[in-house]
């Protein structure tokens, strides 16, 4: 085959078609992407010298370089929202020191109040939302505005986010600017959590309760947020619709070795949802790729996902119960692409030889890449302690096996 862009390598993949080779995703989403710590060594590792930009200050994530996105060989860019994280605006940038000693570019809003006690905090409304722990590497939520949520009238007055007019601008603008001066695929990000999103902002054990007893508080709170996320998904596409490839979802409904809810409350309380999300793409969109970022223990959940309307899947957490490649791509690598489980970050990347990593590598692209349906990438973020030596054997060797021809 005759070398194709790699756009045209990942729309290939897409429509179940069998490219030249296995695309590559590096830091193409906030979950296949490489905390600041981790890149900062990796680029003093290659000899780069840039200033590296912080574009999720949640997860602490680095917004990859045109040198190292060839590095690597990458096939993919994201087109961030307009604010990833904590609604702190990504347009503007300034120079800041990081805890751990090096200076990096962050947004502009970005302005955390220092405790010295409980470390980094960010503020809104005279409310701590988020800290960063002396001595930690992210921002943890700690702030739930529907912790004290008693009855259907509270979320009536809750301000649910909607997307306004200067973000679809910003989108417009750097979505016609990927497509047209690059040749990457384009990943959206959209979002649309349900079930995250009533962890976030019930709390965890008030989300749950809420949900174990079907309350009807949590049904209009599921049923407004959709509506809401709907109206919201309905713009974003208006506005970009044309230039992106991929848009991407999330809602993580894996523990380690199960499902995080059973697969009849998933189907009754939060597949509707999704469904409503994800169809709406498809019959609006057909172009644009349904992808689900979700984490943990969910095969018993795949087949509810597929029919729910997900076209992709991620991050493909390999060292959760059930997660085997083998029996992933017998059972539904005909129905849906799996983007991710090139190489557990749980256990291999961490703790493994590099002559190990390789071995893994190889035998996850040889099992997931066959007869096409696949993009390579890591099983979510490259953490901040991995050494620049294993995150590029990783890729490497990826690049090594990636041809089909």
């Amino acid at each position: 085959m005759k070398n194709i862009t790699s756009r045209e390598r990942v729309r290939k993949v897409l429509n179940k078609e069998i490219p030249d080779k296995i695309p590559i995703d590096f830091g193409g989403m906030r979950s296949t992407g490489i905390h600041v710590v981790a890149y900062q060594k990796l680029k003093e590792y290659l000899g780069i010298n840039t200033s590296t930009k912080v574009y999720d200050i949640f997860q602490q994530l680095a917004k990859p370089e045109k040198e190292i996105l060839e590095h690597f060989e990458a096939d993919v860019v994201q087109l961030h929202r307009y604010a990833p994280a904590f609604d702190i605006k990504i347009d503007k940038w300034k120079e800041w020191k990081h805890p751990k000693g090096f200076f990096c570019q962050v947004p502009a809003d970005f302005n955390p109040h220092i405790n010295k006690k409980e470390g980094l905090e960010i503020r809104e409304n005279n409310n701590v939302v988020a800290r960063m722990p002396n001595n930690g590497y992210y921002f943890d939520q700690v702030y739930h505005p529907l912790a004290i949520a008693e009855s259907i009238s509270d979320i009536k007055n809750y301000n649910f986010p909607k997307i306004n007019q200067e973000e679809l601008s910003w989108l417009k603008k750097e979505g016609r600017k990927l497509y047209e001066n690059t040749n990457f695929a384009i990943l959206g990000e959209f979002g649309g959590n349900i079930f995250e999103s009533g962890q976030l902002d019930f709390g965890y054990k008030k989300y749950y309760l809420e949900l174990g007893e079907k309350s009807k508080m949590i049904n209009y709170y599921h049923e407004k947020l959709s509506e809401i996320h709907l109206h919201n998904l309905k713009k974003y596409l208006d506005a970009v619709g044309n230039y992106i490839d991929i848009i991407q979802f999330g809602d993580d409904l894996g523990m380690q070795n199960n499902p995080q809810i059973s697969t009849s409350m998933y189907k009754d309380l939060i597949k509707p949802y999704h469904s409503k999300l994800y169809k709406y793409v498809r019959n609006n969109y057909p172009d644009v790729k349904v992808f689900l970022h979700s984490c943990g223990s969910i095969y018993d959940l795949i087949p509810q996902l597929i029919d729910a309307g997900v076209e992709i899947l991620n991050p493909v957490q390999l060292s959760a119960n059930k997660m085997n490649p083998k029996n992933l791509k017998k059972e539904f690598g005909e129905k849906i692409i799996f983007w991710g489980g090139g190489c557990d970050t749980q256990t291999t990347l961490t703790d493994k030889t590099i002559k190990e990593i390789k071995q893994k590598v190889h035998d996850n692209i040889k099992v997931f890449g066959k007869n096409g349906g696949y993009v390579f990438t890591q099983v979510h973020n490259i953490q901040p302690n991995i050494d620049p030596k294993k995150i590029i054997a990783m890729y490497k060797t990826a690049i090594k096996n990636r041809d089909y021809n």
